[in-house]
């Protein structure tokens, strides 16, 4: 292990000489307490180095030395329902070894539990032969999770000897011969935060992932294995829109990583999550979720560390066959502490002070989402969608984070300042928002759901928008000089967005809307425009159409149970039969 010595602090960034023989990336103990730090940049024999705990104390000629090996976060069993700080240290453990509700410097707790015993179930026998990926055996992590215990990267061999029973994850459960040797397995593996972990190759992602929202399934859809942006100014939802789709979104993992947001919010995560039953498995939503907290007064060097350790383990469980979901909140606080550090540098800035290496940097993350045959040899499948909240200062979306994530994201969800404050939620501004996956989801959709879904869809986008040129028109003019039609579409687009895009998180059934129920409700809005407009053309006025008693069970619709919605086609037949006694009576309304 080599030593240097530190010769300049400038908060989290440490400058030590006589590091020759350590190399980038490389993790150091700093100081006489051996505090984590990484190296960023090597100059000569100086390294500097970014240190993940508070730096109060450390001056010029303390020690540093260098462990050789990269940042890396261990994978095994005991990652679901934890709750680490951004370089992996579980909370609850190190809230006992410091005995104190704070970050303390230089106490070393492992990232998972050593002494746990898990029932190990082998799924290979003696004298098979296994590559990297092959799944040795499974441990029942939770009631909804079955962890499945691969072969390590890069190892190769026959089986000489399978255990089964209940084991820690240091001891060996599995011997294997290859080319160089016998190799003993256990249930734990590490791995560099820094780098991908490998695939086979990547598939085209065409599967929507549901959501239940509304807005987000039926006009700006994210595929499993996409990559989405929530960019939205202080107050509009975006904290709100990530925990609806971690609490329904049809994935089987949900990484939540909490990077530099305040800390009422991860223990609103913690508060609620515990509660929530997911509604595919009747369990607990914590039953299938990893919480990496990286709050506003933790140390800021760590914000840049918490987005790769989450990735990480978003791609371990990918890499057993699961559907991962991976929530960054907020990518904007991760881009503030690369300028902090870039700062200290003393690099040359780039657009509003942040470093030059920003847009790359973004890359690198979202590019690790997708859908993957995975390693293994039984063409199993893995997908990583990772959804990054941005908060641009301001609410002003041409800041360089957003613009940079905007370059590298498929779907766009722009939160809207006026909506949230005329109580619309969730406020993503249907105007400015779009998704490049709704062409390949709209297949999916017509084959799956119904074969006239992008139809709709289509029709009642187009609502919309004239919605937004007639109200222009009305500003200028006056209602009084549209006609009948126009009048009709403007009550119509009123409808979509109040009845059906506007949604309530707190409500117990308006909080989640299957596919099913998302189709018939779409079709029950449109229904009253199309058959409207042939009333109208009968000679029926508007007003006697709006008054219709049945518009009321089209607004109430959103609140009929899962269980329930064949009331919707009663409500349909209702709506149908109320026109057509309209036009059948000459317009005379029932007094």
């Amino acid at each position: 292990m080599k030593t240097g010595k530190i010769i300049k602090v400038s908060g989290p960034l440490v400058v030590a000489e006589g590091m020759d023989e350590a190399n980038i990336y490389d993790v150091c103990k700093v100081g006489e307490k051996g505090l984590i730090g990484e190296i960023i940049e090597m100059r000569g024999d100086k390294a500097s180095i970014q240190v993940y705990e508070e730096t109060s104390g450390i001056g010029p000629g303390d020690p540093v030395s260098t462990t050789g090996e990269p940042l890396s976060v261990e994978l095994g069993p005991g990652l679901i329902e934890a709750m680490f700080d951004g370089i992996q240290r579980p909370l609850d453990a190190y809230l006992k070894a410091a005995q104190s509700n704070y970050l303390k410097k230089g106490i070393e707790v492992p990232s998972l539990n050593r002494e746990k015993k898990w029932t190990f179930e082998p799924k290979v026998k003696v004298g098979d032969k296994v590559q990297s990926g092959t799944i040795l055996g499974v441990v029942q992590e939770t009631a909804v999770i079955e962890h499945r215990i691969m072969v390590p990267n890069g190892i190769e061999g026959v089986v000489k000897e399978i255990k089964s029973g209940e084991f820690t994850i240091e001891e060996t459960i599995c011997i294997l011969d290859t080319d160089k040797g016998e190799k003993s397995l256990n249930m734990l593996q590490k791995w560099p935060v820094r780098r991908g972990r490998p695939y086979v190759r990547k598939l085209n992602p065409v599967e929507p992932m549901v959501t239940g929202q509304r807005v987000i399934d039926t006009f700006f859809p994210v595929a499993k294995g996409g990559t989405a942006s929530v960019p939205g100014p202080f107050g509009a939802g975006k904290t709100v829109v990530q925990h609806q789709i971690a609490k329904w979104g049809d994935t089987e993992v949900v990484v939540y990583v909490g990077c530099g947001e305040r800390g009422n919010e991860m223990t609103d995560v913690l508060n609620e999550f515990p509660e929530l039953k997911d509604p595919k498995t009747g369990e607990s939503l914590m039953k299938r979720t990893v919480l990496i907290a990286n709050t506003s007064n933790m140390p800021v060097a760590a914000r840049e560390a918490s987005i790769y350790t989450g990735i990480t383990i978003a791609e371990y469980f990918r890499d057993m066959g699961y559907s991962v979901a991976i929530m960054a909140d907020s990518t904007s606080r991760w881009a503030e502490a690369l300028r902090e550090m870039s700062g200290r540098l003393e690099e040359m800035p780039g657009d509003e002070g942040y470093p030059a290496y920003l847009g790359s940097r973004l890359a690198e993350f979202y590019e690790r989402a997708g859908k993957v045959i995975c390693h293994g040899g039984e063409e199993r499948q893995g997908a990583v969608t990772a959804i990054g909240a941005v908060s641009p200062p301001g609410g002003d979306l041409s800041e360089p984070v957003t613009q940079a994530t905007l370059r590298i994201v498929k779907v766009f969800w722009g939160l809207d300042a006026q909506l949230a404050y005329r109580r619309h939620f969730p406020s993503i501004n249907w105007l400015n928002s779009y998704s490049l996956y709704a062409d390949k989801i709209g297949e999916w959709m017509d084959s799956e759901v119904s074969q006239d879904w992008v139809e709709i869809r289509t029709e009642a986008m187009a609502l919309l928008q004239e919605e937004a040129n007639l109200e222009e028109i009305v500003r200028l003019v006056g209602i009084d000089a549209l006609s009948e039609k126009d009048r009709l579409k403007l009550e119509v687009a009123k409808s979509l967005r109040e009845d059906y895009l506007q949604q309530n998180a707190f409500h117990e059934v308006d909080t989640y809307a299957s596919l099913p129920k998302q189709y018939k409700m779409l079709k029950l809005v449109l229904q009253f425009y199309f058959e409207s407009v042939k009333a109208l053309e009968a000679g029926i006025y508007l007003k006697e159409l709006l008054s219709l008693e049945v518009r009321d069970k089209i607004a109430r619709s959103k609140y009929i149970p899962e269980s329930e919605i064949n009331r919707i086609d009663e409500i349909s037949k209702e709506l149908s039969s109320a026109i057509e006694n309209l036009i059948s009576q000459g317009g005379v309304l029932d007094a």
